[in-house]
Order: C-alpha cells, then sequence, then structure tokens
C-alpha cells in the first residue's frame, strides 16, 4: 500500500514536471519570436526608406522615357533616332553591307507610309533589324532561302517574322527563264493573279497564305544568293514582287518596290521586263526604286510599252 501510494505521487507528480518544463520553452520562444519580429519590423522600415528615392526615380525616368518622343508604339519614329539607326548600320564592318545612300531612300519610304505599313522583305541580311526597327508600328515579313538561317535568326530575335522558300530556279536558266515567262504571260504568268494557286515557273507558290492576303506597301528584293550557277537568284523574287503589288485587293493602290544590287544584270533585265520602265522612280548602281500600281484583273501585260505595241 505503502509503495502503490508512493507510485501514486510519482505519477501525479510527472505530468506536473512535463507541464512546467514545457512552459518555460514556450516562454523561450515566444521572447525570440518576438525579438526576431521586432528585428525584422526595424530592418524592413529602413530597407524601405533607403530604396524608396530611387524607386521613384526610376519610376519617373521610365514614365518619362515611354511618354517621350519617339518611345510611343504608336507613334513613329522620331528624326533623331531614325538617323542614329542608319549612322550605325551604314558604318559597320560587314562586309555586305549596305551603304547610308543606299538604305536612306528604302527609310524615307517607310517613315512616309501609312500607318500600319507593310513590309515585305527578300533576304536576311545585315540590314534585317533595321527594316524590323524603321517599320516598328507596322508588319515586317522576311523570306529566305535557308531554312536553317531563317529558323537561327527567329531565334535570336523573336520578334523577326521569317519563312523560308524552296526555289526552283538556278542562275544559269535565266535567259531561258524570261524567255519561257514571255510565252505565257496571257496564261500562267499573268501579271494579275493569286501566286498561291500559280503554276508559272517564276512565281514563289509556297509560302503562308497570309503572304499572299497582305496588301504590301513596300517591297524590298535584297535576295537571293546569285554568286554561283546553280544559285536561285532573284529572277522568282523580282516576278513576285510585281504580281503581289498588281494584285492587290485593298489598302494603298500603289507599291514601293526597291531591288538592291541594281548593276546585276538580273536585276536590271528583270525589273526591266516585269517592273518597268516607265515605274521606274530612282535609280543607281546599287539601288532601284519603282512604283507599281494596282491593275486590272484582265491585264495580260506587266508593261504599258508592251501593252501600246500589241495593240499596234
Amino acid at each position: 500500500m505503502k509503495n502503490s501510494i508512493g507510485n501514486t505521487k510519482l505519477i501525479l507528480l510527472h505530468p506536473y514536471i512535463q507541464k512546467q518544463g514545457s512552459s518555460s520553452r514556450l516562454w523561450l520562444l515566444a521572447i525570440v519570436s518576438l525579438l526576431t519580429l521586432a528585428f525584422l519590423i526595424v530592418t524592413l522600415v529602413y530597407t524601405r526608406e533607403s530604396t524608396s528615392p530611387i524607386t521613384t526615380a526610376t519610376a519617373a525616368v521610365i514614365s518619362s522615357a515611354s511618354s517621350g518622343p519617339g518611345f510611343s508604339s504608336s507613334a513613329p519614329l522620331s528624326t533623331a533616332v531614325v538617323k542614329a539607326l542608319l549612322h550605325y548600320a551604314s558604318k559597320s564592318n560587314d562586309t555586305f553591307r549596305m551603304s547610308y545612300s543606299e538604305m536612306k531612300p528604302i527609310s524615307d519610304v517607310l517613315r512616309k507610309c501609312s500607318s500600319p505599313c507593310n513590309l515585305l522583305v527578300f533576304g536576311l541580311t545585315h540590314e534585317t533589324l533595321l527594316w524590323r526597327a524603321l517599320n516598328h508600328n507596322g508588319r515586317t515579313v522576311f523570306i529566305d532561302e535557308n531554312r536553317y538561317y531563317a529558323a537561327y535568326v527567329e531565334q535570336i530575335y523573336p520578334e523577326i517574322d521569317a519563312y523560308d522558300v524552296q526555289y526552283t530556279t538556278k542562275m544559269r536558266e535565266k535567259g531561258k527563264l524570261i524567255d519561257l515567262v514571255r510565252k505565257k504571260t496571257k496564261n500562267e504568268c499573268r501579271p494579275v493573279q493569286n501566286l498561291l494557286f500559280s503554276d508559272c515557273r517564276l512565281g514563289i507558290n509556297d509560302l503562308p497564305n497570309h503572304v499572299y492576303d497582305m496588301d504590301w506597301d513596300v517591297i524590298l528584293v535584297d535576295g537571293p544568293r546569285e554568286d554561283l550557277p546553280d544559285a536561285p537568284g532573284r529572277m522568282s523574287a523580282i516576278f513576285t514582287a510585281s504580281v503581289l503589288a498588281r494584285s492587290k485587293k485593298g489598302g494603298n493602290q500603289k507599291t514601293h518596290i526597291f531591288v538592291h544590287d541594281f548593276v546585276g544584270d538580273v536585276e536590271r533585265v528583270y525589273s526591266d521586263e516585269f517592273l518597268c520602265r516607265e515605274n521606274l522612280v530612282e535609280s543607281s548602281d546599287k539601288l532601284g526604286h519603282f512604283v507599281l500600281e494596282r491593275m486590272d484583273p484582265s491585264s495580260v501585260h506587266f508593261c504599258e510599252k508592251r501593252r501600246l505595241s500589241s495593240a499596234a
């Protein structure tokens, strides 16, 4: 009985001891928590006071910049920005870059183009980012014969809209192709048509549908390659640009077409054949500038002189 009472006392005292120990730990934890919370509050207040002037100033600068001239997403680029872009692009060490005098006419037309401006460029070149920047409020699409390079450019610059095309022409065929097309201008190679369904040898018909549906305001032919007999040459690009301009269904009835490296045989001969001398606005050894108008769907002649000679 005595042992029993002793055991009972031990049992009664055991919870008491445990409870007392837990209470001490809880008080200690509470004190540590309060001290930590106080430290965090002091640190937060100090940090906020020391950084808030910087944050406010930064926000003011961003707000001012975004509302300033040349920075609005809907406003045209300022003259100063355009000059800077042209200057640095023309000063590049790239062997195949355009000169300032070559880029300036294209830039001037893009600046005067009604917004949104639709720009189509044959060739991914040193100036690719420049054309995209100068037409920042419009739609810019690039066409290139190298599918791997087109994918590479889009990967590095996601804002670039580029498509590859499989050209079926060869530089060594340039003489034969123009004769072939001349015989078929009243049929599959007529000046007004939907190239998506074209069987003309010079017509590019494997681009995405929206490229054919778009009313292009400016077209630049600066590709593909012409350095070897088996290179595709710019015969198809010039012909396709001509048809796209004459087949417009809406928008501005005029289309500005620029042909780079205008000193070349292909550029001169094919431009004369499909863009026509009467549409030549300005030319140099390096750049030809044509302005074409929308044409009646029943037309079968690219140039006025041929229409007149045929009528005679």
